[in-house]
């Protein structure tokens, strides 16, 4: 059972392990929705997520022989390290589960604690019947991810830190994956002042706790393929879930294509690398009417990879129009190339990439193909440039745009 009492000493313990994450008052959100918009940034943890705080909680309520046996979890990445760091302070051992697909720096940063790193399954459901196989084979404790009331206490200690520094807050946002999160936020968010709504946000296409509290119960996605790999879970917690009917009050789903333009909303505005997952509060405010409210949306986490980072960027701007592809056909004769270059350059536009293609047509002197990227400021510019270049007679004819 969660209880009040429980909250206040896993808020004195995970003290220990976390770095004070004070609220960061949003100009740019707090504009965009007309609320008071602050951002909780856990991502800024020692481990790069919220995860320690349930790790650690519930580590701490093991006994010695428990402890001593190792433990073993299952993981995405972030309760991974969160283990690996806790069990490092207790100084015993962890064997961390993780599916294939985990982002390297999640499976590196894990090994650095002193965890062994098992890779096992596509999902992190596969990664957890697999480390429950392990556990019985091997005796060791298992520290499940969400579906623990301890675990979710730990988590549940942010909610205590917002209403401190900000008691008049009336909106709470936090992502969802298998719940444990949105369980601990909630439930003490409740017992400290009820008038506090929470709205849980998960990926439309893992949207395993819209499905259960639909059912009434938890029920297997068939999959869970969503960019928002921390909260890629087909299957909710049965131990935490009644927590979840009871203090949430609503659930929103949110398309991998939004977490592409929040992504770049926050490291322009905010300056902050903040992985997909943990976007997911800041790209559900579009869908709420919140104006002149306090809001809090849970950052949960910020580990992400420089591969995905740079694919998420890329596919962020070609998203909103600021870089662009098109082609023209031109003949085959000298200047014709220096043309389109003028033209574009008289319209501020900016080429970063051409691809000449002298085999379109059989007949070179008719016309060859130039493909541009181009870096414009936004959907208005891209149509001047567009604009310009039909008008000097070239047909631009927009493609899929690569900067690779």
């Amino acid at each position: 059972m969660m209880t009040l009492e429980k909250f206040e000493e896993a808020s004195e313990l995970v003290k220990k392990v976390t770095n004070p994450t004070k609220l960061i008052y949003s100009e740019y959100l707090s504009a965009q929705t007309g609320a008071k918009v602050y951002l909780k940034p856990e991502n800024m943890q020692h481990t790069g997520a919220y995860k320690i705080r349930g790790a650690y909680y519930k580590i701490s309520t093991l006994t010695d022989e428990e402890r001593s046996r190792g433990l073993i979890t299952a993981s995405a990445g972030n309760h991974a390290q969160g283990v690996a760091f806790a069990a490092k302070q207790f100084g015993c051992k962890a064997t961390i589960v993780m599916p294939t697909v985990t982002p390297l720096i999640k499976v590196n940063r894990t090994k650095s604690f002193g965890a062994d790193v098992v890779l096992h399954g596509d999902v992190y459901d596969d990664a957890y019947a697999y480390a429950c196989k392990l556990a019985e084979e091997n005796g060791y404790t298992f520290v499940h991810p969400f579906n623990d009331l301890d675990v979710a206490t730990g988590q549940g200690t942010i909610a205590m830190e917002i209403v401190q520094e900000l008691p008049t807050v009336d909106y709470i946002l936090a992502p969802i994956g298998g719940g444990g999160l949105i369980t601990g936020i909630s439930t003490l968010a409740k017992m400290l002042n009820p008038k506090i709504k929470v709205v849980g946000v998960e990926p439309s296409e893992a949207a395993s706790m819209t499905a259960a509290l639909k059912a009434g119960e938890p029920v297997e996605l068939p999959s869970a393929n969503t960019i928002a790999d921390g909260t890629a879970v087909k299957e909710v917690g049965d131990k935490i879930l009644p927590y979840v009917k009871e203090n949430v009050d609503e659930v929103l789903l949110v398309e991998d294509d939004e977490l592409i333009g929040a992504f770049l909303d926050m490291v322009e505005n905010h300056k902050m690398i903040v992985e997909n997952s943990g976007l997911l509060s800041v790209a559900a405010l579009k869908q709420m009417d919140i104006k002149g409210k306090k809001v809090v949306c849970v950052l949960s986490g910020g580990n992400m990879d420089v591969i995905t980072m740079s694919s998420i960027v890329q596919h962020g701007l070609i998203q909103r129009d600021r870089i662009f592809s098109v082609s023209v056909l031109l003949p085959d004769k000298p200047g014709e190339l220096a043309r389109v270059a003028q033209t574009v350059a008289d319209v501020q536009g900016n080429i970063i990439k051409l691809e000449h293609n002298q085999f379109v047509s059989t007949n070179r002197n008719a016309a060859v193909e130039l493909r541009i990227t181009m870096e414009a400021f936004g959907t208005d510019h891209k149509k001047k440039i567009l604009d310009a270049l039909d008008k000097a007679g070239f047909r631009p004819k927009l493609i899929s745009a690569k900067l690779y």
